[in-house]
């Protein structure tokens, strides 16, 4: 075998040590190019970063390497987690970086980083897990004895994600109180509230601190909202003079519809009028009746009168009060003695704008203005012969409502903060915290609501509600334990029949494709919920 020398390497000398080296376009050993140009010198990184995130994660890996100032002027080639002790609070990265120093002269490097683990949290976590560190509060309040109307705008703000940025909720005596982080965040949540409900705001700040060297200054801000105190089927009775510049409608009208402003009905005549917020508070006025004062009235007669508006039709009437024609015997010890009181068989007309849907035998539930006194002037000042004996109001159905049926929807609801302990009342998400000797009346308004919603399908359409999920487990255990194989069967078909007999036929069903699927319980952060 012929012995093949290996070709000769012509080595130079180091310009700046004299170290022989294989001849490069800088002449320059690796440890003087070092010395020369500071590769290192481009990447700088902050050592005061918290973060938190899953051991030798490649998140954690990118969260270090976005730290890092100046890798935008290198070419990183690699980066790993070098293995430390998980209790020292450590974390070491290994980089190798990549620079032309000179012209096709590339220098690489590795190096480690030693990355501080500090747990703790970000400001708005922090603002929410101390008390009393909110930006802005936006107060609520209706000057009425129910909780309806907050029942609804729970509603609205669910099924508008208006709840997101609010970072607490509290209920007071006349309302709610919705916290923020910051002041944009409560002046949208005042917008939001303007365009659903009719309200008047006025806002104030309180200065809690100020720099005069850089003229800056913190602020505390406060909203104060207030809504209408009219309700849907309250009795009003609207100032004559306001009346009159409102299409000369009667005073006497009905809440027909609650928006961004109120709709008044006159059953008489089918006259309605619009009254926004600006209107209003101009010269308020309050409602004289509420649905608590709604009487039951048996229908014996309906005539239409052929006029119509929308979906109400313009009726005559002959009603008398629910119970006026039964025996004396087995009435409630809490019902009236119509005989003392001189309304046996007692029959008043009345015109009504419920006539597309009352028929002779159906029970209505109106406003009883003979045997009622309203503490009103202006009511007072309207002559006899425009005040009605009996005002309609709307449709109620009595033999479906003492069956006690479990509804096959539900409603979501803002649930209690996170850090909140213990119960406090049943509570329907925000409305109802409080509990106490209030408690009961909340559940009543909550069941006037929920009844709402079925007999309102405009009202309706403006909330979200899903399928109960426990409905037929319910109508299982109703229905008893199993009957033996060779059991004796007992016909029980008169009963049922007489059961379906007294249900009204027209009952409002919601239906089935007017419920969302995929009910998940939420609070203001995604956790427990009360459901109905």
């Amino acid at each position: 075998m012929e012995f093949v020398p290996a070709p000769a390497v012509h080595r130079v000398l180091c310009a700046d040590c004299g170290t022989p080296i294989v001849p490069n376009s800088a002449n320059l050993c690796v440890a003087c190019l070092r010395n020369t140009y500071a590769v290192l010198a481009s990447v700088s990184y902050c050592r005061n970063s918290w973060i938190l995130a899953r051991p030798e994660s490649s998140e954690l890996l990118a969260l270090c390497l976005k730290k890092l100032k100046g890798l935008s002027k290198v070419r990183l080639t690699e980066a790993h987690f070098i293995w430390t002790e998980p209790h020292s609070k450590r974390l070491r990265v290994s980089l190798t970086i990549q620079k032309e120093v000179l012209t096709s002269t590339i220098l690489e490097q590795t190096f480690e980083i030693e990355y501080l683990v500090q747990h703790g949290q970000c400001p708005d976590c922090a603002k929410l897990a101390a008390k009393n560190t909110w930006k802005a509060l936006v107060q609520v309040r209706q000057k009425v004895p129910h909780k309806r109307t907050f029942l609804f705008l729970e509603q609205l703000i669910l099924k508008h994600g208006a709840q997101k940025d609010t970072i607490s909720v509290k209920e007071v005596k006349d309302g709610l109180d919705f916290f923020y982080s910051q002041r944009s965040h409560a002046i949208k949540a005042v917008e939001f509230l303007t365009s659903v409900v009719p309200v008047r705001s006025k806002a104030s700040e309180q200065l809690l601190s100020s720099d005069t060297h850089s003229n800056t200054a913190n602020f505390k801000y406060t909203y104060s909202v207030e809504i209408m105190p009219i309700c849907k089927d309250d009795l009003v009775c609207i100032p004559p003079k306001q009346a009159r510049q409102l299409g000369n409608i009667s005073p006497l009208t009905v809440c027909t519809r609650v928006g961004s402003s109120i709709q008044l009905l006159d059953p008489a005549t089918l006259q309605t009028c619009e009254i926004t917020s600006a209107v209003y508070w101009r010269n308020p006025f309050d409602s004289l009746a509420t649905v608590t004062d709604l009487v039951e009235f048996t229908v014996l007669d309906v005539e239409a009168d052929g006029r119509s508006r929308g979906k109400f039709v313009l009726a005559d009437a002959q009603v008398a009060l629910a119970g006026a024609f039964r025996s004396g015997q087995g009435q409630d010890e809490n019902s009236m003695d119509y005989e003392s009181s001189g309304y046996t068989n007692q029959i008043y007309h009345t015109r009504t704008h419920l006539g597309g849907i009352l028929q002779p035998g159906d029970t209505a539930l109106g406003y009883f203005l003979t045997n009622s006194n309203y503490n009103s002037d202006d009511f007072t000042s309207l002559p006899s012969e425009r005040i009605p004996d009996i005002m309609l109001v709307k449709k109620t159905y009595p033999n479906r409502r003492k069956k006690n049926k479990t509804r096959a929807w539900r409603l979501r609801s803002i649930g209690k903060e996170a850090g909140e302990e213990g119960e406090t009342g049943s509570g329907r998400g925000v409305v109802g915290r409080m509990g106490g000797r209030d408690q009961k009346k909340v559940e009543e308004d909550y069941e006037l609501f929920l009844r709402d919603l079925e007999e309102d399908p405009e009202m309706r359409s403006a909330v979200n509600l899903y399928k109960s999920t426990d409905v037929n487990m319910k109508n299982e255990a109703q229905k008893g334990p199993k009957k033996p194989q060779f059991a004796m069967v007992v016909d029980e078909s008169p009963q049922q029949d007489e059961e379906e007999e007294n249900e009204e036929a027209d009952f409002p069903e919601i239906q089935l494709d007017e419920l969302l699927e995929g009910f998940d319980e939420m609070t203001l952060g995604d956790g427990e919920a009360e459901t109905t």
